[in-house]
C-alpha cells in the first residue's frame, strides 16, 4: 500500500445497507470511511472536499453512471484507487470500467474479503486493473477495440427492448446523445442499423 498510515475511503452506492457493510470491513482492515454517497452528484461533492485516496463505488447510480465519476477522477488523480462494486455481469462493463480508468472490478456476489484485497491492492497500484474474468474479456473484446466505455454502454443497452428515447433516458442521457454514440457504433461496426449492432456485438460475445 502506499505510505498511507489510515488510506480514507469513499463508498458511493444508493443501497445504505451496502455501504454499512462495505464500511465495517474496510475499517476491519484498518482503513477508514472519510464519508458516503448515495448519487453521481453526491459523489463528485465529497470527492472534490475530501480527496479521499480511494473510492469504492457502484456502476448504476440513480441520477447517472458511475463510468462518468471514474472517467471525472482520473481526469484529476492518477492516483486514487477506483474500485468498482457492481451487480452487472456483462462483460462490456468490465471493459468499458477498465478504458474508463478503473483501477478494479468486482461483483457485489463476491466475498466481501475479495472486495477489501481488491481495495487493498488498487491502493497500492490505482493504475494497474484487475477483475475476475479479465482475460476472457480482453479476448472478446479485441474486436470492439475502437468502441469507447460509453458506446460499449450504449451497445448493450441496444440489445434491450424499448425504443432510442426510452434507452437514452434509461441511461440518464439526451436522445441527441444517444444517437451520436448510435452513429458513432454504426461507422465502427460497418452496420446501418441497431440490428445490424447488435448482431456484430453478440458475434464478438460482448453479450
Amino acid at each position: 500500500m502506499r505510505d498511507l498510515e489510515t488510506p480514507q475511503i469513499l463508498l458511493v452506492d444508493d443501497h445504505p445497507s451496502v455501504r454499512s457493510g462495505i464500511k465495517r470491513a474496510i475499517e476491519s482492515a484498518g482503513m477508514s470511511c472519510c464519508g458516503e454517497a448515495a448519487t453521481r452528484a453526491e459523489a463528485f461533492a465529497q470527492i472534490a472536499h475530501k480527496s479521499p485516496d480511494g473510492v469504492i463505488l457502484d456502476l448504476n447510480l440513480p441520477d447517472g453512471s458511475g463510468l462518468d465519476i471514474v472517467q471525472w477522477i482520473r481526469k484529476h488523480s492518477k492516483e486514487m484507487a477506483i474500485v468498482i462494486l457492481t451487480m452487472s455481469d456483462e462483460e462490456s462493463q468490465l471493459i468499458a470500467a477498465m478504458r474508463a480508468g478503473a483501477s478494479a472490478f468486482v461483483k457485489k456476489s463476491a466475498p466481501i474479503e475479495g472486495v477489501v484485497a481488491s481495495l487493498i491492492s488498487a491502493l497500492r497500484q490505482p493504475e494497474n486493473f484487475s477483475a475476475a474474468g479479465l482475460t476472457s474479456a480482453l479476448k472478446k473484446s479485441e474486436a470492439a477495440d475502437p468502441l469507447t466505455p460509453k458506446e460499449l454502454i450504449v451497445l448493450h443497452a441496444l440489445s434491450l427492448p424499448g425504443t432510442n428515447s426510452q434507452l437514452a433516458m434509461s441511461l440518464f442521457i439526451s436522445e441527441a446523445t444517444f444517437k451520436t454514440h448510435l452513429a458513432a457504433i454504426y461507422r465502427k461496426f460497418g452496420v446501418s442499423n441497431r440490428f445490424g449492432a447488435v448482431a456484430k456485438g453478440r458475434s464478438f460475445n460482448l453479450f
